[in-house]
């Protein structure tokens, strides 16, 4: 025994001293980096930009050549149960997740799988665009550098999300270019989707398999991830927060999986890390060709304009704005800088590197739609570049305090005497656009709400007529009114006087979206229908309606084809796949049908029922 437990006392010291030399190394890693003259003051200023910006937390890497020079976290990735933020806490990273989609498409060219200049729907036909134009024209380059005429649409993925690529891609054909071709730069999230789907489709691989073989095992990115699940179960989630009453508000996750391509990547900085080290070095990691050179020239090369003009004369070095594949690409006080944003629900980032200079920084934060990693950026760029400091966390801070714009009152004036025109039951029903989705108008003590896919929903604040204000409810706190969104509800009638459409110019460059509206189908049994069953004749013409043994109502007129029909109220159904036909059967105090009234847009018939 006293053998055996001397060989335990000495086994468990052996352990302490190789536990204690794996901490002296991770302690040194640090020390050193925060030794490095050009970052002594990084930690402090970090800290100040937290408490400034009332964030939660935030983590930040440096790179210098092919090596992490200083990694560190800040706050908490849970405010709530006070875990901290470290260099491995994983956080959503958005729109960073494009350079890698792009890159992946980068290589299939490189492997002659496809041709970036050839028309996209070589490779992917199911694609289609709202012209035959766009269909014969638009290609690869076109897509990964944001000029396809195509503006954002964002809303038909977020508020109408699908885990489905391939639905998601059936919705393109139906949104409306607001440029030509190659005219005009517009960010559009979907472009990079459809990029994922031609990889899955040439590759016989779900783009996430690709993402994960190409990239991600060659790169030791062992602390990255491709959906919202794989965040949860992380060893160090970070959580989203908002910032309300300047106070950190959680905010709930956002899973991006149909979308994926465009941006559901969760990583660390440390990982990050080494995706900035392949792009300094050419598209080499440790020795070993990821990227392919020549993409890598291409990726970082101005593909087209973003516009913008003039810089203003507070920053006049800070310029020409440029997109490449998956990067954008400034002039920042004479270096060259490629970097990418990020932004999805509770989370912010940024990925940049200054090829010339062999410098690379990660920032990443559980803070939505934070300006702390541009300031962190800029800050760090600064002291490794040898520029005179800016401030640039005043700069921000001063811009924060300036006044809104003074907003166009005059159009909101109320036409006197536009008070609500009709019963909100007559709004009831969902609406549909098959370029975004379907929602739900629902009614509750004689208001109106929207029922989202997303489980949001809103309230509709009456404005004038039949024009209503969107506002979002607040799952904890309810309705604030003040709280409204920058466009309006507006429904229209058919030739029947019932509400048909309703019209959101949720993408303004373009027309107003219109939603076409179908009354909500009742639930009625069987024995409830037998009494409209029947023939209903008007000179030549015969109707009949018919059950087939089930809880369902037919209607099949000669030289037409079978109609469902869908129970929308007292005696009332709609055509299923028919917007604005409707019949009304006329049932006499005995509990008979007599007559059907068939509603039309070319106008209203009544037809005897058949004795």
């Amino acid at each position: 025994m006293l053998a055996g437990k001397s060989r335990l006392i000495a086994y468990i010291y052996g352990m302490k001293k190789v536990l204690l030399c794996l901490c002296s190394l991770a302690l040194c890693k640090v020390t050193l980096a925060q030794q490095d003259p050009r970052l002594k003051s990084l930690d402090t200023l970090a800290e100040t930009v937290l408490k400034n910006w009332h964030g939660a937390g935030f983590a930040v890497a440096v790179i210098e050549k092919d090596k992490v020079i200083y990694a560190k976290g800040f706050g908490y990735r849970d405010v709530e149960k006070k875990l901290p933020v470290t260099p491995n806490t994983q956080f959503a990273i958005g729109s960073c997740t494009k350079s890698f989609t792009a890159a992946l498409v980068g290589l299939l060219n490189q492997e002659g799988k496809l041709d970036i200049d050839k028309p996209v729907r070589d490779y992917l036909p199911s694609l289609k665009f709202y012209d035959d134009k766009m269909n014969d024209q638009i290609t690869l380059r076109d897509m990964m550098c944001h000029r396809t005429g195509l503006s954002r649409y964002d809303l038909s993925w977020f508020m109408f999300n699908t885990a489905s690529k391939d639905s998601l891609i059936q919705r393109i054909q139906y949104h409306e270019p607001s440029a030509p071709i190659r005219t005009k730069w517009q960010y559009n999230n979907w472009m990079f989707l459809a990029q994922g789907v031609v990889a899955e489709k040439l590759t016989g691989k779900s783009w996430e398999e690709n993402i994960e073989e190409r990239f991600f095992r060659k790169l030791d990115m062992k602390n990255s991830n491709l959906n919202i699940d794989g965040l949860k179960q992380h060893a160090e989630p970070a959580i989203g927060y908002t910032v309300e009453n300047d106070r950190p508000k959680k905010m709930d996750y956002y899973n991006i999986n149909g979308m994926a391509p465009a941006g559901s990547i969760n990583s660390s900085v440390m990982d990050m890390s080494n995706w900035v080290i392949t792009w300094i070095n050419g598209g080499k990691f440790k020795g070993k060709e990821i990227i392919p050179p020549g993409y890598v020239t291409q990726a970082i090369s101005s593909q087209m304009s973003m516009g913008g003009g003039a810089p203003p004369k507070s920053v006049p070095d800070v310029h020409s704005v440029a997109y490449g594949f998956g990067w954008m690409l400034t002039s920042y006080r004479g270096h060259y800088e490629v970097e990418h944003g990020g932004n999805i629900n509770g989370f912010s980032a940024s990925t940049s590197f200054y090829p010339t200079d062999s410098i690379g920084i990660v920032i990443l934060t559980n803070q939505n739609g934070s300006t702390i990693p541009t300031i962190i950026r800029y800050e760090i760029a600064d002291k490794l570049l040898g520029l005179k400091d800016i401030a640039w966390n005043k700069y921000y801070l001063d811009k924060a305090k300036q006044p809104p714009q003074p907003k166009d009152t005059a159009a909101k004036e109320v036409v006197k005497g536009a008070d609500v025109s009709r019963p909100a039951q007559d709004f009831t029903g969902y609406y549909d656009n098959r370029g975004y989705g379907k929602f739900e108008i629902t009614e509750k003590n004689d208001s109106l709400f929207v029922q989202l896919p997303d489980g949001n929903s809103w309230y509709l604040l009456h404005y004038c007529y039949d024009i209503y204000d969107p506002v979002l409810v607040d799952k904890e706190k309810g309705v604030n009114k003040d709280n409204k969104y920058p466009w309006r509800f507006t429904f229209r009638t058919d030739e029947q006087g019932n509400i048909s459409t309703v019209s959101i110019p949720v993408e303004s460059p373009v027309k107003p979206t219109i939603f076409t509206r179908t009354e909500k189908a009742l639930a009625l049994n069987a024995d409830s229908l037998k009494k409209y069953e029947g023939e209903y004749t008007m000179g030549p013409m015969t109707a009949k309606v018919y059950r087939k043994g089930g809880a369902e109502l037919f209607l099949f007129v000669q030289g037409q084809p079978e109609y469902t029909l869908i129970p929308t109220g007292k005696d009332k159904f709609s055509l299923k796949g028919l917007t604005g036909f409707s019949v009304r059967f006329t049932v006499n105090d005995q509990g008979e049908t007599t007559e059907a009234v068939f509603l039309q847009p070319n106008g209203t018939f009544k037809v005897p029922r058949k004795k």
